[in-house]
């Protein structure tokens, strides 16, 4: 005899007699439902025939729960069920298993996007003070311009009031046969140890100057640190 669970529709392939001619309550191995099978009608008639049937209305001594019944082909559905399946599919009651490789592929693709953005904010911008990294003290040498400020016309003394004077002078020429653009110039002041230990930005009073030209920088800071004892110039970086 062949069974048919109706709640999962698994099939059972069971003798005739451990259902008997007047059928018994049997249980699902597989979802646990329990329901009532009939007997087999052609047992039944033979019964009949025989004068052995139980009435209907008799109540039947031996209907006790089945359980355990081999299924027929009882892991066909999990195997077809796990073939339509992703190995990735909620099954209750486990959450969603997480696929590493697209984690992976998205923390990468954000490190990049960030990456990117850094590299484009510093180009633009430069790096922040706070980075410890070591920077030049002067920016790079300017085509056609020279800076001639000698030592001898560094002047370093303190005045009668006890306040540290500072002065220089030099010039700015242009040597080429253009017309150049003058970027402000950076005086740094060091201790005997090369320390520096004060600096300050002059803006030349004239922005460009003419093929051949010369601009003359005379610049002198009063309040300066007693420790200052020499002077270093160039271009500005800023």
């Amino acid at each position: 005899m062949i069974l048919a669970c109706p709640a999962c529709d698994t099939r059972y392939a069971v003798p005739d007699s451990a259902i008997g001619p007047e059928g018994r309550t049997v249980r699902c191995a597989r979802c646990r439902h329990s329901w009532f099978q009939s007997g087999s009608e052609l047992d039944l008639e033979e019964l009949e025939r025989d004068g052995t049937a139980t009435s209907v209305d008799d109540e039947p001594t031996a209907r006790q729960p089945w359980h355990d019944v081999p299924p027929i082909a009882a892991t066909e559905p999990r195997e077809r069920a796990s073939e339509d399946r992703s190995q990735f599919s909620a099954e209750p009651p486990f959450r969603p298993r997480r696929n590493p490789l697209k984690m992976w592929g998205m923390a990468a693709g954000l490190f990049a996007v960030i990456s990117v953005g850094a590299i484009a904010a510093v180009s633009y911008a430069g790096l922040p003070d706070w980075v410890p990294v070591s920077r030049p003290t002067f920016a790079m040498e300017e085509p056609d311009l020279v800076l001639e400020f000698p030592a001898s016309k560094q002047d370093r003394r303190t005045l009668p009031d006890g306040s540290e004077y500072f002065g220089v002078a030099g010039e700015i020429k242009n040597v080429g046969r253009e017309t150049k653009a003058v970027p402000p110039v950076l005086i740094v002041l060091y201790d005997s140890r090369n320390r520096k230990v004060y600096n300050w930005e002059i803006l030349p009073r004239q922005g460009r100057l003419q093929p051949g030209e010369t601009l003359s920088i005379n610049e002198a800071i009063t309040d300066l640190p007693k420790s200052a004892r020499f002077a270093e110039i160039g271009w500005s970086p800023s």
